[in-house]
């Protein structure tokens, strides 16, 4: 099975790369549901103060073939990745002789719903923690277990695992809580911020010129409530920190260092522009 899903996301890969094939359009009018039951919120109303009409899945803007890849659970590369979450979710690890199982149970009703409230306050480190946090968190804590580091292989596919858990949640998170109100504000100051030799800002992409193309590609809004994300370009999951720092690096700017200050507070604000939209966890995209 795994290597038929390794062979079917590639062969949707090499189309985008053929001139004149599976371009991406839109954003489309369809529906994304998947394995004909969870009905996925793909248009959404946009909180108070946003500054577009409507709040758009990135799921909108690709290909017919990569949307598709999304609406099947067997056929979404992502889910492998998701399955190594769930065997690290059970395998005990660390000095006090525990799993994430040990506290938490089964995952399918302890985490329904948690991924879709990330990132939130940390009331012992002063600022805020996404998922990937949260479990290094729990690991050097709780299990007296290492950190993963960012971008292993554990940590992105046990943070799938957990996210997974909300598919079809719609993202909200609190900006009450703690001090989050001012990394919102310090997030909104970055997103509009021109960077690097092109520069360029999040929203020079994602709000002035959505809908438009960028080489073969389609700009979506650049919501993030399908992270991690499986990358047919990557062939793999790739971590919101990852992408953050990719498109840093594309404007020909020195990136901060994940989990950086300046990377927490642009989740932040970029979470709340997604507001009322499904988890996707794992999206797939181009």
């Amino acid at each position: 099975m795994r290597n038929q899903i390794i062979a079917k996301a590639a062969a949707v890969a090499m189309t985008a790369l053929v001139p004149g094939i599976a371009f991406a359009g839109g954003p489309v009018d369809d529906e994304l549901v998947i394995d004909g039951e969870i009905q996925m919120i793909t248009r959404a109303a946009p909180p108070e103060g946003h500054p577009l009409d409507e709040v758009l899945s990135g799921w909108l803007y690709r290909t017919e073939e990569t949307r598709l890849l999304e609406t099947d659970t067997f056929e979404n590369p992502g889910m492998l990745e998701v399955q190594d979450g769930a065997d690290l979710w059970n395998t005990v690890d660390g000095s006090a002789g525990k799993s994430c199982a040990s506290c938490h149970g089964d995952a399918e009703e302890s985490m329904a719903g948690v991924g879709a409230s990330f990132p939130k306050w940390d009331e012992a480190s002063n600022r805020p923690i996404n998922v990937e946090l949260q479990i290094n968190k729990c690991r050097t804590e709780e299990m007296g277990a290492e950190a993963y580091k960012f971008d292993s292989p554990e940590q992105k596919a046990l943070t799938a695992y957990v996210k997974h858990q909300s598919l079809g949640t719609p993202v909200a998170i609190d900006l009450a809580e703690g001090h989050m109100q001012s990394w919102w504000e310090k997030g909104n100051e970055l997103y509009y911020t021109r960077t690097g030799q092109l520069n360029l800002s999040c929203a020079s992409c994602h709000e002035q010129n959505n809908g438009n193309y960028i080489r073969a590609d389609h700009l979506s809004q650049g919501n993030v409530n399908g992270f991690p994300t499986y990358r047919l370009k990557q062939a793999s999951l790739v971590s919101l920190h990852n992408r953050f720092r990719g498109c840093i690096r594309d404007t020909r700017a020195e990136f901060p260092a994940a989990f950086s200050d300046e990377l927490m507070a642009l989740e932040v604000y970029v979470t709340w522009r997604g507001t009322g939209l499904s988890v996707e966890t794992p999206a797939v995209r181009q």
